[in-house]
C-alpha cells in the first residue's frame, strides 16, 4: 500500500502497551494508534499514518481530532505527554520524539531515519519530488528492478522495461545529446511512434537539461517529407535545436535545417546511443518547464502549452488521489505517446504510482481493437484511458466471435474524455460489454486539456455516468439547461464529467466575465497548480488565455448539482439567427444515417458578412455518386437538421472519402474543414445567400436585443440588490445598538431580511421547521455554499439561536456588534490549546440550555459539493447529550458564490430534518452522530461528495 511505514501483519500488530519499548517498536505502536483513529474517523480509502505524514492535511485529523489522538496515546502508553505536544505536534514523528522523551530515550535523526526508511523502499509514491527526475530517481532507489512497462513489439512478442532499465537508458541518450551540443534549456523534439525508445528519449532529454517536444509520427513513411514540411511550424516555434526521429527521416534532413533556423541535428536513437563517459547532469528546479505539449492539428501559428515540474507533479497527485490510484494497479494503453492523454496521464501516470503499465502501438488498437480488451484480459488490467472513439470503435468493429472467453472484471477505471463523450455510445458499450464483466460504474467519463497539464474533473468513483437530459428548444434559444420531462422525445443529452480534482476551481462565466447561475450555459474557466503559464513564444495568445487569474478553457459548459457538463468548443458553436447551435449531435446522426461515411461528418459555421450571422454547412463523406442517391441523402440530412436543430443548413456538400480533416488522434477538424470549404476545396461551393438575406437579419435581431437586455436586467437587479442590502444591514446594526434584548434585535433581523428577499425576488422555500425542538436545546448543523447561508437561515428560523463563528470576526466592529447582540460565539480555530477551551465552553452552554448553530465545513470554498465535517459540532452534542439537527442550504452558492460579489436572483431553499441523538458521549459516538448527519445534509442539498 502506498504510504505505508509497515504493513499490516508486521511489527506494527501484536504489540504490548504497557511499556515503551525500543524506538523502532515505540514507532510502530504510535502508528498502529493513529492509523485506528483515522479509520474511525473517515470513511472510506485513507492513507496509512508515517512518521512524516502530516496529521491534519495528509491524514484529517483536525484541532480536535488530535485532542482524541494524544488521549490514546497516553492511555495506551501509560504516559503522561507534555502540554506543548498539542499545540507543537504537526505529524506522528512530532509524537515520537515526545513519547520518547516522556520515557527517558532520545530519538537521534539516525533513528528517525531508519524507521522513515521502509516508507520509501515500499511501494510508496514520490511524494517529495520536485521534478520528473527525482520521481524517477526515487523508484530507482526504491525498487529499481520492479515491471515498469511491458511493451507489445507485436501481437505475440513483447519486452520490458524496468525502473533501473529507463534510467540507464535515459542516461546514455542524455550523454548523446550533450556530445550534439545540447545546452539547458534548449528544446529537442522527439518524433518517434510508440515504442519503449520514446520513453527513452523523453528522460534523456529532461536528463541533459533540455525540454522535451512531443510531435506525432506519420502514418505511413510515404508521407513522410510532407508531414515534415507540416511540422516545421512547430519546430520553428519551439526553436528546437535537436529532431529524434526515425532513420528514413535522415534524408530529407538537409531540407528542415533549411526551414528551422535553430535546428541543428536531425538523429537517430541509436547515433545518440553511442557508448561515451557520463557526465554532471543539469540541475533542475519545479519551476523549470518539463516539456512543451503542442495542441493538435498546430499549423500555421501553433499553441505550444508550456508545461512545468510542478504542473505535471500536482497534476498527477491530484488525479491519483481522484482515482484512488495505488501500486496494485495495471494501466492498459494504446494511446499515443506524443498525446497528453498517453503521454501524462497514462505513462507518467504509472511511472508515479508504480503502476505496472502495458503499452501497445495506436496502429495495432486500430487495426485490430479487441487487442485493447485482450490486454486488460491477460493482464488483469484495472485503469484505461481512451476518446469516446475508442469505445465507439469496439462496439462497431468487433464480433462476438473475437470476445470469446474475454473477462473484463477487473476493469475498474475507463476513463473517457479528449473528445465529446456520447450518450450513446456509453449506453452501448456498458449495455453490451456487461455479458464479459465490463460494470457500469467502471465507464468515467473526464474532462480535461493541455492548458491544465491532462486532467480537469472527474465524477465521483462507483457512480454509473450520469445522463442530463434538457429542454432543447430553452437550450438553443437562451442557453439555459432546463431539465426535460421524461414524456419530451427531442430532449438534448449532456455527460457528467463530474467536479474539479483536488486543489483546482472551475467557474462558468458569460461573455462579460461575471460567473452565471447553474444550468446557464457559460465559457469554462478554471484554476489550480495543474494551470500552464501560457504558450511558449505566443504572448498573443497567451494574453487570450488569461482572465486575470483565471484560464479560459475555450469550452463552453453549465454546471448542475455540482457536475460539469461540457457543452462545445467556442470555436465550434455556430451563431445563426441569434441561436446557439452545437454541432456533435447532428453530426452523430448524420453519420448514422445510410449511405454517410460513420465519423466523416463535420458540421461548422461560415460568417456571412452581408446577414451579420453564420451559414450552417454540413460535409458528410460517401462513397455514393449516383445523383439520385445523392439528391436522396441531401433530403434526410436536411430533415435531421431541421429536426435536431430546428433549422436547415445553408449547404450540404456530399464529398468524396477523405474530404473531413482529423487531427492525429482521430477527432473532427472543423476548423480545417471550414478553411477548405472557404477556398472551394470541397466539392461545390454553397448556394449563395441573397435570398436569405432579408429574413436572417430580422431574425438575428430579436435574440441580440433579447440577450442585451437580460445582462442589463441583471446589472441593475445586482445594484439594486447591493442598494437595499446596505439599507437593511444599517438598520440590523442600529436595532443591535438600541434594542434592550437578544430576541428583539433576532426579531428586526429576520423581518428585515424576508423584507429583503421579497423586495428582490428571491424565493425562499422552508421545508421540515416542525423538525426544530421547541423544548430543549439543540445543535443545529448546516452545509456552508456562500457568504449568503447565515442570511438564509436567519429567514428560515422562527426563534433566535446561537451561531458559531470563526474568530476572526470579532476582530471587524461591524461583524462584532451584528453577530454578538444575537449571541454568536467566536471560537479560535488555529491556536489549538484556545480551540480546545472553545469547546469546552460551547458544551457548558449547550447543557445549560442554550442552542447553537454550526458549520462544520469550516471555510467556504467556491467549489461545489459537501466538503468533509469537522468534529466539533458533533463532540459538543455527543457529550452534552443533546440532539442534531441537520440543514440542508439549496441555492446559496448560486446566489453569491465565494470570490464574486455579483449576485444572484436564485430560489433558495432550506431543508430542515429531524433531530438525529446521540447514542453515547465517546468519540466514537461523535463520529457515527456526524456520519448520519452529513449523509442526511447530503440527501437534500443537491450537491456532490467532496469526501469521497
Amino acid at each position: 500500500m502506498a504510504n505505508h511505514a509497515y504493513p499490516f501483519g508486521s511489527s506494527r500488530a501484536g504489540l504490548g502497551i504497557a511499556t515503551v519499548a525500543s524506538g523502532e517498536e515505540t514507532a510502530a505502536r504510535l502508528l498502529a494508534v493513529v492509523d485506528r483513529l483515522v479509520a474511525e474517523s473517515h470513511a472510506g480509502r485513507m492513507p496509512q499514518a508515517a512518521l512524516v505524514s502530516s496529521l491534519e492535511r495528509d491524514l484529517g485529523l483536525d484541532s480536535l481530532g488530535r485532542v482524541e489522538l494524544i488521549t490514546r496515546i497516553e492511555r495506551d502508553f501509560g504516559l503522561k505527554l507534555p502540554a506543548e505536544t498539542l499545540a507543537g505536534a504537526e505529524t506522528p514523528g512530532d509524537l515520537l520524539h515526545a513519547l520518547l522523551a516522556a520515557s527517558g530515550q532520545v530519538a537521534a535523526p539516525e533513528h528517525l531515519a531508519a524507521v522513515a526508511a521502509p516508507l520509501e523502499r515500499a511501494e510508496g509514491t514520490p511524494s517529495t519530488a520536485l521534478d520528473l527526475v527525482q520521481m524517477l530517481d526515487w523508484h530507482v532507489a526504491a525498487h529499481p528492478d520492479r515491471m515498469h512497462v511491458t511493451f507489445y513489439r507485436t501481437a505475440e512478442q513483447t519486452e520490458t522495461l524496468s525502473y533501473a532499465g529507463l534510467r540507464s537508458a535515459a542516461q546514455s541518450i542524455a550523454e548523446g545529446l550533450k556530445r550534439q551540443g545540447l545546452s539547458a534549456g534548449q528544446a529537442v523534439a522527439i518524433m518517434l511512434p510508440t515504442s519503449l525508445e520514446f520513453l527513452h528519449c523523453f528522460y534523456g532529454i529532461l536528463l541533459a537539461g533540455g525540454i522535451p517536444v512531443p510531435i506525432y509520427p506519420p502514418a505511413r513513411l510515404s508521407q513522410l517529407e510532407d508531414h515534415l514540411r507540416r511540422q516545421s511550424g512547430i519546430l520553428s516555434s519551439c526553436l528546437a535545436r535537436i529532431l529524434i526521429t526515425v532513420p528514413e527521416a535522415k534524408v530529407i534532413a538537409r531540407f528542415l535545417e533549411a526551414q528551422v533556423d535553430s535546428l541543428r541535428a536531425v538523429v537517430t536513437v541509436p547515433e545518440l546511443l553511442a557508448r561515451a563517459a557520463p557526465t554532471a547532469n543539469p540541475v533542475l528546479r519545479p519551476e523549470d518547464t518539463a516539456f512543451i505539449q503542442y495542441t493538435s492539428g498546430s499549423t500555421g501559428n501553433p499553441k505550444g502549452v508550456v508545461l512545468t515540474h510542478a504542473n505535471l507533479l500536482a497534476n498527477l497527485r491530484a488525479w491519483g488521489k481522484a482515482v484512488r490510484m495505488d501500486s496494485t494497479d495495471v494501466i492498459v494503453s494504446w494511446l499515443p505517446l506524443y498525446h497528453d492523454m498517453g503521454l501524462i496521464g497514462t505513462w507518467l501516470g504509472s511511472l508515479y504510482y508504480a503502476c505496472p503499465l502495458v503499452l501497445m502501438s495506436p496502429l495495432d488498437f486500430l487495426a485490430r481493437p479487441e487487442r485493447w480488451l485482450w490486454a486488460i484480459h491477460r493482464h488483469r488490467g484495472t485503469a484505461t484511458a481512451a476518446p469516446n472513439f475508442a469505445y465507439e470503435l469496439c462496439l462497431r468493429r468487433l464480433d462476438e466471435r473475437a470476445l470469446e472467453g474475454l473477462d473484463l472484471g477487473s476493469w475498474r477505471l475507463a476513463a473517457n474524455g479528449a473528445e465529446p463523450v456520447s450518450p450513446d455510445t456509453i449506453a452501448r458499450f456498458t449495455g453490451r460489454f456487461a455479458r464479459y464483466g465490463f460494470r457500469p460504474e467502471a465507464m468515467v467519463p473526464v474532462y480535461g486539456l493541455a492548458e491544465c497539464t491532462v486532467g480537469l474533473a472527474i465524477p465521483p468513483l462507483g457512480r454509473a455516468p450520469l445522463i442530463d437530459r434538457i429542454r432543447r428548444e430553452a437550450f438553443l434559444n437562451s442557453g439555459r439547461a432546463y431539465a426535460a420531462g421524461p414524456d419530451e422525445a427531442d430532449a438534448l443529452r449532456f455527460v457528467a464529467c463530474g467536479i474539479p480534482l483536488p486543489e483546482h476551481q472551475v467557474r462558468i462565466v458569460n461573455d462579460a466575465g461575471q460567473e452565471v447561475p447553474d444550468r446557464t450555459v457559460g465559457r469554462l474557466e478554471f484554476r489550480g497548480p495543474s494551470a500552464t503559464s501560457g504558450y511558449f513564444r505566443n504572448p498573443e495568445e497567451t494574453r487570450k488565455l488569461f482572465h486575470g487569474d483565471w484560464l479560459d478553457s475555450g469550452d463552453l459548459a453549465y454546471v448542475a448539482n455540482g457536475d460539469i457538463f461540457i457543452t462545445s468548443r467556442v470555436k465550434d458553436m455556430i451563431i445563426r439567427g441569434g441561436r446557439n447551435l452545437y454541432p456533435y449531435e447532428l453530426e452523430e446522426a448524420v453519420g448514422e444515417l445510410p449511405g454517410v461515411r460513420k465519423g466523416c461528418v463535420a458540421i461548422f459555421g461560415v460568417p456571412d458578412a452581408q446577414s451579420g450571422t453564420e451559414r450552417l454547412v454540413i460535409v458528410a463523406e460517401t462513397r455514393a455518386r449516383d445523383g439520385e442517391a445523392l439528391d436522396a441523402l441531401r433530403l434526410r440530412i436536411n430533415a435531421l437538421s431541421v429536426e435536431l436543430l430546428g433549422t436547415p443548413p445553408d449547404d450540404i456538400v456530399l464529398a468524396p472519402p477523405q474530404s473531413v480533416l482529423k487531427t492525429s488522434s482521430g477527432k473532427i477538424r472543423r476548423a480545417g474543414t471550414r478553411d477548405l470549404y472557404a477556398r472551394g476545396a470541397i466539392a461545390a461551393p454553397g448556394r449563395a445567400a441573397w435570398w436569405q438575406l432579408a429574413r436572417v437579419t430580422l431574425v438575428s435581431l430579436t435574440p441580440e436585443l433579447r440577450r442585451f437586455l437580460r445582462r442589463a436586467a441583471e446589472w441593475a437587479w445586482a445594484a439594486w440588490a447591493w442598494g437595499l442590502f446596505a439599507c437593511v444591514a444599517l438598520a440590523a446594526f442600529v436595532a443591535a445598538l438600541t434594542l434592550p434584548s437578544p430576541d428583539r434585535v433576532w426579531a428586526v433581523y429576520r423581518g428585515a431580511v424576508r423584507l429583503f428577499m421579497r423586495a428582490c425576488g428571491v424565493p425562499l422555500a422552508v421545508r421540515g421547521a416542525e423538525n426544530l425542538p421547541r423544548d430543549k436545546a439543540f445543535v443545529l448543523v448546516a452545509n456552508h455554499a456562500s457568504y449568503a447561508d447565515g442570511v438564509a437561515l436567519v429567514a428560515a428560523l422562527e426563534r433566535p439561536i446561537g451561531f458559531v463563528a470563526k474568530r476572526e470576526l470579532h476582530a471587524s466592529f461591524f461583524a462584532r456588534i451584528l453577530l454578538g447582540r444575537v449571541g454568536t460565539r467566536f471560537v479560535e480555530r488555529f491556536d489549538l490549546e484556545r480551540s480546545v477551551e472553545d469547546a469546552e465552553a460551547l458544551k457548558s452552554l449547550v447543557r445549560g440550555g442554550t442552542s447553537l448553530a454550526f458549520f462544520p465545513e469550516g471555510t467556504l470554498t467556491r467549489i461545489s459539493g459537501l466538503a468533509p465535517f469537522r468534529m466539533g459540532a458533533f463532540l459538543v452534542a455527543a457529550e452534552a447529550g443533546v440532539p442534531v439537527v441537520p440543514v440542508a442550504l439549496s441555492g446559496t452558492r448560486s446566489a453569491l458564490r465565494d470570490g464574486s460579489w455579483f449576485p444572484r436572483r436564485v430560489a433558495l431553499e432550506v431543508t430542515f430534518s429531524a433531530p438525529i441523538a446521540p447514542r453515547g458521549a465517546e468519540w466514537g459516538d461523535a463520529i457515527s452522530l456526524r456520519d448520519a448527519t452529513r449523509a442526511e445534509i447530503l440527501r437534500h442539498c443537491g450537491e456532490p461528495d467532496l469526501a469521497r
